[in-house]
């Protein structure tokens, strides 16, 4: 096992958006979105790191070589604009995953994530670990973060007893993207870090508790479109004001309370970034299915009712 140190080790930090994959209206992927994408990220969100191929990205429906041309195009379009691409690489099989691992070697990433295999589960942490190091053995130069979200993939072991003493196989570890909502791992988690690790909260509508618990930053679908409004929170809570830290956060529950009724999911979450943004990202692919457009639009005009300055 390499115990070289990462090449790339800046301390992942602040807010980070889960991208969309962008579809042409007949589900094939769309590069040409991408630049443009990331110029809105920068320009009209704030936001400076992205986390791709992921639960937002789609990747379980994405072939090995579209996650790569995927991987390819973000990297290449994020040179000099994006401080950090961390790439999701896990997959159901251990040999695909350490191939996206290798490719993300080659292609200049900043760090990978990998999520627990949801159809053959690991039973427990042991299990769960030796998946990690043998994905993490095939790109021992880049920061690799755990990605924790139990909800989805059904594997319900709790963060901290993958993560603790983790280093001592995987010496390139360097931290979790959670997106669980048991505050009380995580906060295990953050208090058991070592200062190099970043402990990212995934989970938009609580965001603040994870800063009050310690989180080093936050990674979420929502910060697409809410971005520069999330940096504003963060801002409040690092300078000690936290009625203006929760008033944005309230308004963050209102906006995702209200879309929930109406039915909130991919579909739904995709096409209110088209509404918002400007882009044109497409629609899911199937087995998701596109949002009806009135939702969207209903969503679209209670964001402005909360958000107008």
């Amino acid at each position: 096992m390499s115990t070289m140190a990462p090449a790339n080790d800046k301390k992942l930090t602040g807010v980070v958006a889960a991208t969309f994959t962008p579809f042409t209206p007949q589900g094939e992927i769309n590069l040409t979105e991408i630049g443009p994408y990331i110029d809105y990220l920068r320009e009209k969100q704030g936001v400076n790191s992205v986390f791709v191929n992921g639960t937002t990205g789609e990747s379980m429906s994405l072939s090995v070589e579209e996650r790569k041309m995927l991987a390819e195009e973000w990297c290449q379009k994020a040179k000099g604009k994006l401080n950090q691409v961390i790439l999701h690489v896990g997959c159901m099989s251990l040999k695909d995953s350490q191939e996206l691992a290798r490719h993300a070697v080659q292609i200049g990433v900043d760090g990978i994530a990998v999520i627990a295999p949801s159809f053959f589960k690991p039973s427990g942490a042991v299990p769960l670990r030796m998946f990690l190091v043998e994905v993490a053995s095939a790109a021992p130069t880049l920061p690799f973060y755990y990605y924790h979200l139990p909800a989805v993939t059904g594997v319900n072991v709790p963060a901290l007893d993958v993560v603790e003493g983790i280093e001592k196989l995987i010496p390139s570890f360097r931290g979790v993207k959670f997106s669980g909502s048991d505050l009380m791992d995580m906060g295990l988690c953050v208090s058991r870090s070592q200062p190099h690790w970043s402990v990212l909260y995934g989970v938009d509508e609580q965001m603040l508790a994870a800063l009050a618990m310690g989180a080093h930053g936050t990674v979420g679908s929502t910060y697409n479109y809410l971005g520069c409004h999330v940096n504003k929170l963060i801002a409040a809570f690092e300078r000690g004001d936290l009625v203006q830290a929760r008033e944005i956060q309230v308004k963050i529950q209102e906006l995702l309370s209200y879309a929930t009724k109406l039915g909130f999911n991919l579909g739904v979450n995709k096409q209110l970034m088209n509404e918002l943004s400007g882009l044109s990202l497409g629609p899911p692919r199937l087995p998701l299915m596109p949002c009806p457009r009135d939702h969207a639009q209903s969503i679209k005009q209670k964001y402005h009712s909360l958000f107008s300055e």
